[in-house]
């Protein structure tokens, strides 16, 4: 973004997470960030940072740790919490070479179960000497359609100047998602903010005092590996999130702060924060750090190779298959956005093809578009430029525009049925109704766009629409400044429900605090709606 400013859980998953935080001897709002996580070599290796899962489906899914020292990941799966029966997975080892981080791959798991899960850390030298389990739960993707799926999505974390603030309990939209008991979550991008500083604490226009807790490496920009790897770490000091990364697995795409704000391929900087201007390079690092802290399929080991993609399907069953796209790999520069050819656009000729193929393969009941940034939505980059796709001109497609009507047009002819799109990007919520007799470009099929959060960062006030694509704004909750703290606005996310009898797909959006702002019910087997 363009932002210059700084039901409640089944006791089965309860006990779990009670297990989970003990197990992990929690990191504390208060002294985790003094924490030196891979210095202290006495003991037993700890795996103080919390476990996660990532990429479920209804046989596989991937397990992420972290230790404190070298240690080797060993995981037990079990049909039950007392873990009387299991299987051993023995995973890698964990170096410095990649942060002590890990994650190991379970294949041949039951569909639609509820999976418990602990990693132990054992000394490489001496397997006999293990760390203290932690323990983790996640369901895997049906098999049957008359199960049914809920998930939740949002983005947008610990961004603008506002960190973890022990006064209000920290992120505390995350202890909500995971009272909500979801089947997965889909992170929408800006997992981080590694070109947001944090500061102590925070005067707010009513005079009260934000403080964030801090560490070395959020103190400025991030250009090191290191440093983009103390930015993945700052979110795990956070208790609600360890407690919701053990019950609730993720599907992870980024945006722009994971490495700097609105970049580019090629783009050589000249902000004066950085000493390397190169933005190549940092992301490069930015890429490299994401995949040693997210359990991503495509950024690990598979039969022996890993796949360096951050596009990808994920398959959650008949009902649902989840399009993870990456607008922001194969952009091309931003620019005013004018242009009357523009093969590359903002997912590149290659990813375009990829999401042709894949959709034309999809059978699963709806098929979710998970973007990075919103369609019709302007998203400027300064004054001239843009950083989005929709670029204020309210008529035929121009620059990256041409590369959406054109999947559009796919989506159309190709008879594709159950489209929907969900991003975050923006700091506010909204419902966006994108009809071909609104708009200028008319060879497509009516579709839904739902925006949500920011999830932990800071508010801002809705975006202008561009009527190329015929967008009318159903609905929409934003703050009136820029900028509003978690302390002044709520946080957003937002929850789909696919109904297993009918297949009816209901997006609703919610505020922080337990409150449903909007609801829509979509119909399956439809091409448009």
């Amino acid at each position: 973004m363009s932002y210059s400013v700084p039901g409640g859980s089944s006791p089965a998953r309860r006990s779990v997470l009670r297990g989970s935080l003990a197990a992990s001897a929690a990191l504390t709002l208060g002294g985790a960030a003094t924490a030196a996580p891979a210095l202290a070599l006495s003991g037993r290796p700890r795996a103080a940072w919390g476990v996660q899962t990532g990429d479920v489906t209804s046989s596989s899914g991937l397990v992420w740790v972290r230790s404190d020292r070298p240690a080797r990941m060993i995981v037990e799966t079990s049909a039950s919490e007392s873990f009387r029966r299991t299987h051993r997975h023995v995973g890698p080892l964990l170096g410095a070479g990649g942060d002590f981080t890990g994650t190991t791959a379970l294949r041949g798991l039951p569909a639609g179960e509820q999976i418990h899960y602990r990693v132990t850390l054992a000394d490489p030298d001496d397997p006999r000497r293990t760390g203290e389990p932690v323990v983790g739960t996640f369901r895997t993707a049906p098999a049957r359609r008359r199960d049914g799926v809920r998930f939740l999505w949002s983005g947008d974390i610990a961004g603008q100047g506002w960190g973890i603030n022990p006064d209000i309990g920290g992120f505390r939209a995350y202890e909500e998602m995971r009272r909500l008991n979801p089947d997965f979550f889909l992170c929408s991008g800006d997992t981080i903010y590694a070109d947001g500083p944090l500061q102590p604490s925070v005067t707010l226009p009513d005079g009260r005092i934000w403080r964030n807790v801090t560490t070395p490496e959020k103190a400025k920009v991030a250009e090191t590996l290191d440093e983009y790897r103390g930015n993945f770490r700052y979110n795990l000091l956070d208790h609600n999130v360890r407690a919701f990364n053990a019950q609730v697995p993720s599907i992870v795409q980024w945006d722009d702060h994971e490495v700097r704000n609105n970049w580019y391929p090629g783009q050589i900087l000249d902000d004066p924060r950085y000493t390397e201007k190169d933005v190549d390079v940092l992301a490069a690092r930015a890429s490299r750090a994401f995949a040693e802290y997210f359990p991503v399929s495509t950024l690990h080991a598979r039969g022996g190779a890993a796949d360096s993609r951050m596009h990808r399907v994920v398959r959650y069953g008949p009902l649902l298959d989840v399009f993870v796209l990456d607008m922001r790999s194969y952009r091309n520069a931003n620019s005013p956005g004018r242009q009357a050819d523009d093969t590359t656009g903002i997912l590149g000729a290659e990813q375009l093809a990829w999401l042709k193929r894949e959709l034309s393969r999809s059978r699963a009941v709806w098929k979710v578009l998970a973007a990075d940034m919103p369609l019709g939505l302007v998203v400027p980059d300064g004054a001239a430029n843009i950083e989005a796709i929709a670029q204020g001109d309210p008529g035929a497609p121009l620059g990256r525009e041409l590369q959406i009507a054109e999947l559009l047009r796919f989506v159309k002819h190709r008879r594709i049925t159950g489209t929907l799109w969900l991003t975050a990007d923006v700091h506010y919520t909204s419902a966006q109704h994108y009809a071909p007799e609104r708009a200028a470009f008319q060879d497509f099929a009516p579709f839904w766009e739902f925006v949500s959060g920011p999830l932990a960062a800071g508010g801002f006030p809705a975006n202008k629409l561009d009527a190329t694509f015929g967008p009318e704004r159903v609905f929409v909750r934003a703050p009136e400044r820029a900028n509003l703290s978690p302390m002044e606005s709520p946080q957003y996310f937002g929850e789909v429900d696919i109904d297993g009898g009918s297949g009816e797909l209901t997006v609703r959006l919610r505020a922080e605090g337990g409150t449903v702002l909007f609801s829509k019910a979509l119909q399956p087997g439809r091409v448009g709606q």
